[in-house]
């Protein structure tokens, strides 16, 4: 009787996962992220930073288990970025799709994933989009695809192919939220007390950075904003006002701070959550003006229901999304601050929450002379690297190894190499994150906790 209970119960999960829906949503939303995507590749060759991120730079920071991706020469780099380009213009034109889709995968997370230094939020949600894209049959409608293969054209999808990707635009939001329940965001208005007083000069808003009651109230808002966002984007009574409210949350935050594409990237994929008739509406007037598009060319298949979904796929989004829901709260398993040590601080959603600055000396030493000179980071680092590296002790960790391979080379015996890092933390008195008489180069990087970082003298949360 049990085992009977289980099969019906696994049969009615899965067939609700299964059951045909409009597929509108699911294109609009390949052809919205592929044409940001397009934009955002473009911008990032035209503003010079092939060459300053991975041309003119002597070191990278590797991210830890990902050692092996290493940067390649120019031109490699440089054709990485055409391949990233055409494969972004495929998804938005449907065109070898799934090809497409996995090309842009590969080559966009390849690139994040060469330098720690340029962790953003948004290029981890970008690389499990394009991740998710690859396994939706997003080509079956108002695709260059449907010529070549015009017995794949459907209207139909089945419903998990577009849950998906509300589930994870979800879990952005809500782990943002989340996040923002700590002390110094909610109670002091931290680091918004420090940032919003220095935008009093921007047009229309900026003069309501003036008032002290400003940061407290963009602090409350924004982590209501984050937790509840998408469950008014789900009722729909509520979704034209909370996506009026999403365009303008993520236009101020664009204004406000250096986020790249981010602002643009999430307006345009919260669209999924507006109605299939929203979608339908808007294919069928885009269908209108492109030929290449038009569906009256495959009606005939049209009505071909969606095959079943294989058990594989469903067992990869089960560990997918159960690694969503798990991995940003690892922090907890590591003692102290989280803001502080950074241990668990990635790939968890926390965005814009802290104000941190460091300056990092370090000193090398010759074991067999005793003679020690101090390294001028300048000499190695971009600005921007040493900026980052002076306040994440496993960067500072990395670039310790680095100037010890180096100065070996230089003729130095068995360099010990210790740094004076004195980090500051949402505008608090700076204090030492790293003990200055330690020779990091004993020490290994790992998932255990890093009981070399000094604790932290302001703990206010975890």
């Amino acid at each position: 009787m049990g085992n009977k209970w289980r099969y019906m119960a696994t049969k009615g999960w899965r067939s609700q996962l299964e059951q045909p829906v409009s597929i509108a949503p699911l294109i609009t939303f390949r052809v919205v992220f592929g044409l940001v995507m397009v934009f955002s590749v473009l911008r990032f060759w035209y503003l010079g930073w092939i060459e300053d991120h991975y041309i003119d730079t002597q070191v990278t920071f590797d991210y830890f288990g990902f050692e092996w991706v290493r940067l390649l020469p120019p031109f490699w780099m440089y054709a990485l970025h055409v391949l990233m380009l055409l494969g972004a213009l495929g998804i938005t034109l449907g065109l070898f799709y799934r090809v497409s889709a996995a090309l842009f995968f590969l080559t966009f997370t390849y690139t994040e994933l060469i330098d720690l230094t340029y962790y953003l939020n948004h290029y981890y949600f970008v690389s499990i989009a394009s991740f998710l894209l690859m396994l939706v049959p997003a080509n079956r409608r108002f695709a260059l695809d449907n010529w070549i293969w015009p017995a794949e054209y459907s209207l139909q999808t089945p419903r998990w192919t577009i849950g998906i990707f509300k589930l994870q635009i979800a879990i952005v939001y809500v782990y943002a939220g989340l996040a923002k329940i700590n002390s110094d965001w909610l109670l002091r208005a931290l680091p918004l007390k420090i940032w919003l007083p220095a935008q009093d000069t921007l047009p229309l808003i900026g003069g309501l950075f003036k008032f002290k009651i400003t940061p407290w109230l963009f602090s409350w808002l924004g982590m209501l904003y984050d937790t509840t966002i998408v469950f008014w984007l789900s009722w729909r009574k509520s979704r034209v006002l909370a996506y009026l409210s999403v365009i303008f949350f993520h236009s101020v935050t664009g204004m406000l701070f250096q986020i790249g594409v981010f602002p643009i990237v999430m307006i345009g994929a919260t669209w999924i959550f507006f109605s299939e008739r929203f979608h339908e509406t808007l294919l069928e007037w885009l269908e209108r003006r492109g030929a290449y598009f038009r569906k009256s060319a495959n009606l005939v298949f049209a009505k071909a229901a969606p095959k079943a979904t294989p058990n594989w796929l469903l067992c990869l989004l089960v560990c997918h999304f159960s690694f969503q829901l798990l991995f940003p709260w690892r922090y907890l398993l590591y003692p102290g601050n989280v803001f502080w040590t950074e241990e668990g601080y990635r790939f968890s959603w926390r965005v814009m929450l802290m104000e941190k600055a460091g300056t990092a000396t370090f000193y090398v030493k010759d074991t067999q002379t005793g003679r020690e000179g101090v390294v001028d980071n300048s000499e190695f680092l971009k600005p921007h690297q040493e900026k980052q590296m002076a306040m994440q002790p496993d960067m500072i960790l990395q670039f310790a190894h680095f100037l010890t391979e180096h100065y070996e080379q230089k003729g130095v015996h068995q360099p010990a190499v210790r740094v004076e890092t004195y980090v500051t933390l949402n505008a608090r008195p700076s204090q030492l994150l790293i003990d200055p008489e330690m020779d990091l180069t004993t020490l290994k990087d790992s998932w255990k906790p890093k009981s070399w970082i000094l604790p932290y003298a302001y703990d206010t949360q975890k």
